[in-house]
């Protein structure tokens, strides 16, 4: 189904930079610089997909029902902007940890916001399980107000990614892509770009790189401590490897990123990078996913220590932090 963005927008078609100090002469590494989307990240790509498929059954069913869906920030960020544009109300339901920014954000784009704290269920895991057993609550108690689009099992999500990320990619490596390397999130990104890519090249590596327990790296998930989402564990065979990162070194990845390319990238982005400083590879054609950018972080980040104060500004200055803007 067709939907049109008033204002219109173009949702993908983000380009690759080869990252100079990450490669040798026999390993070129590119990043797919996701925060260009109109609404700041990866997930305007699901987010898209997800609302397009809640249109069509809204038509069908005749009802226009209030979008509530459980996210740790940046598919609450493209479903409010995205959903503004189509004229639907949405509910985004966030983690007490994500970044104040992220809150404004969803705020400004005329969302409703709700938080959980981690202790809402000590049954449910912390974070974004929390706020995903609070969207299915609202669901469930009531349905005829309520429409879950669900990140985390819906197939829209790895649908957008093999349809739209994973050809993108494809194409800007001439097919040459050895290694594909992601956070763990819903797994869509993961799935849906492994997918595509082990369909045209089997002995291609798809490698899954999580945090550390009690990590502090908004969108990723420790799956020791968090559920596999449902859309994850549907398509996991297609991973290869399972990485583990810490903070420190996910952080530092972003501060030495800055520096060599005034690039400044979200933790997750660092997360990713960490992870393939312990693949030590020695050759092949490596595509990573920048999921978002820093200006979101900017507290955390001072919090932290990760730049200095006039380094942070001059980063910021030339980013420009998005208006997010509908």
């Amino acid at each position: 189904m067709t939907v049109e963005l008033r204002p219109p927008v173009e949702v993908g078609n983000t380009p690759v930079v080869k990252l100079a100090d990450y490669s040798t002469e026999k390993l070129e590494v590119f990043a797919k610089l996701e925060f260009l989307n109109p609404f700041g990240s990866l997930k305007d790509r699901p987010a898209l997909w997800l609302l397009r498929e809640a249109l069509e059954q809204q038509r069908t069913s005749g009802t226009q029902k209030v979008i509530v869906e459980p996210s740790s920030g940046n598919t609450g960020i493209a479903l409010a902007g995205l959903g503004k544009r189509l004229g639907m109300k949405v509910s985004i339901i966030v983690p007490e940890a994500a970044s104040p920014r992220t809150k404004e954000i969803i705020r400004s784009l005329g969302a409703e916001l709700l938080e959980t704290p981690d202790d809402l269920c000590p049954r449910v895991g912390p974070g974004a399980d929390q706020a995903i057993s609070l969207a299915n609550s609202l669901v469930t108690s009531q349905p005829e107000r309520y429409h879950m689009p669900n990140q985390y099992e819906n197939d829209a999500n790895f649908m957008s990614h093999y349809s739209t990320t994973a050809p993108e990619i494809w194409s800007q490596t001439g097919g040459r892509i050895t290694h594909f390397v992601a956070g763990v999130g819903t797994g869509g990104t993961l799935t849906g770009v492994g997918s595509y890519i082990k369909e045209r090249k089997e002995n291609a590596r798809i490698i899954a790189v999580q945090p550390e327990k009690r990590h502090r790296i908004q969108g990723l998930r420790n799956l020791e401590v968090s559920a596999m989402p449902a859309l994850l564990k549907r398509r996991a065979s297609v991973i290869d490897e399972w990485l583990t990162v810490s903070d420190r070194d996910s952080f530092a990845e972003v501060a030495r990123l800055a520096r060599s390319t005034d690039i400044l990238v979200g933790p997750s982005s660092g997360a990713v990078l960490a992870g393939l400083r312990q693949l030590s590879l020695k050759s092949g054609v490596v595509t990573v996913v920048f999921g978002d950018d820093g200006s979101k972080y900017k507290e955390l980040y001072r919090e932290l220590g990760i730049f200095g104060e006039s380094e942070l500004d001059r980063l910021l200055a030339q980013r420009r932090d998005r208006a997010y803007t509908v």
